[in-house]
């Protein structure tokens, strides 16, 4: 569900829960807790990945390392929020796309190079999965939770946090951008993430407490491509990290704006919100990485328990809007939404 403001749309679950579901008690709750995820939670893991990239390095001091590093992306993310920083967003927005396409390739190279061992690894994966002890674990729940937790992190599906930015979407029928979003979650689970989790197990380097996350994956790469391997995930998590900080920052600003009865704040309140993501930024990069991830999983969970339930009392709804989809591209190429044909009222838009 999406409105305007000024010539731009915008939207969310806060939007749809309060004029769909008429809440806004519940509504409240999930932008306070939007902003707590990715304003703090979020914005301290990616922060932490991205250091922790630099533990290969001959140079990494871990008392001095974290600090310098959480310091230049603090930095660079004020210049960018404020202002003076357009240059930086367009090459990213180009460079980006590139490294994600080059990320996908380098995965396949490892694979292919390991193609002997990628049987074993399958079998492996299968036996660990359905043995005595998995099943007992996924039963006691433990595995269950472990599961959906990193699942979320993936693609984020059920959390409530795409949305804000699908619903600026200019498209003529909301249909069109759903399907997206729901492509999106494939592309990331199925093939990103277990083409990162294959290319790691087959690499023959044995998963440890010292190579958790991101170092794991650089000597996974290192079997194939030498020094250049930790050079190269370096690299693509500074792009990553960088992208994802400013929009983290896109959704707190939306959020910020709902609870300022929808309207964007002062520019002076909007500068100290930003200066306190600069500092959470600072943060996240020299905490330990226990506290960032349980920081950034209790304030996901408590979005995710309140989008899910609204999600599941507007599936009608959104059947209704499938299905309207569905009939007009038998006939016509680009399908346009009428609120009114399924009986919608009261929107801003799609009038």
């Amino acid at each position: 569900m999406s409105t305007f403001r000024g010539s731009y749309h915008f939207g969310g679950p806060a939007y749809y829960i309060e004029q769909a579901l008429h809440s806004k008690f519940f509504a409240g709750a999930f932008v306070i807790f939007l902003i707590l995820t990715y304003g703090v939670g979020f914005n301290m893991l990616c922060s932490y990945n991205l250091q922790s990239t630099f533990i290969e390095y001959s140079f990494y001091d871990a008392k001095i390392t974290p600090y310098i590093i959480g310091a230049i992306l603090a930095l660079l993310v004020a210049v960018v929020i404020f202002g003076g920083g357009k240059r930086i967003v367009h090459i990213t927005e180009i460079v980006v796309p590139v490294m994600g396409i080059l990320y996908v390739v380098a995965s396949l190279i490892v694979l292919f190079a390991h193609a002997s061992i990628i049987p074993s690894v399958v079998k492996l994966v299968i036996h660990d999965a359905f043995n005595f002890k998995a099943v007992f674990s996924g039963m006691a729940g433990s595995c269950m939770i472990y599961g959906i937790k990193r699942g979320l992190y993936s693609n984020e599906a059920g959390v409530g946090s795409a949305p804000n930015a699908s619903a600026s979407a200019d498209v003529t029928h909301p249909v069109k951008q759903g399907l997206v979003q729901m492509l999106s979650v494939y592309i990331d689970t199925l093939l990103l993430c277990s083409a990162t989790a294959i290319m790691c197990l087959s690499s023959g380097i044995l998963p440890s407490v010292k190579l958790s996350g991101a170092p794991y994956v650089q000597n996974a790469l290192a079997t194939v491509f030498g020094k250049f391997g930790p050079i190269f995930i370096t690299a693509a998590m500074i792009l990553f990290a960088f992208t994802t900080l400013i929009g983290n920052l896109y959704y707190i600003d939306n959020a910020v704006a709902y609870l300022n009865k929808k309207k964007v704040p002062g520019k002076k309140t909007m500068q100290f919100i930003h200066l306190i993501c600069v500092l959470v930024i600072f943060a996240g990069a020299i905490i330990p990485m226990d506290a960032a991830w349980a920081l950034a999983d209790i304030s996901m969970g408590l979005m995710t328990l309140i989008n899910l339930p609204a999600c599941f009392l507007l599936s009608s709804t959104v059947i209704k809007a499938l299905k309207d989809y569905e009939q007009q591209r038998q006939y016509v190429e680009h399908p346009v939404f009428k609120a009114k044909s399924i009986n919608l009222e009261g929107l801003d838009c799609w009038d």
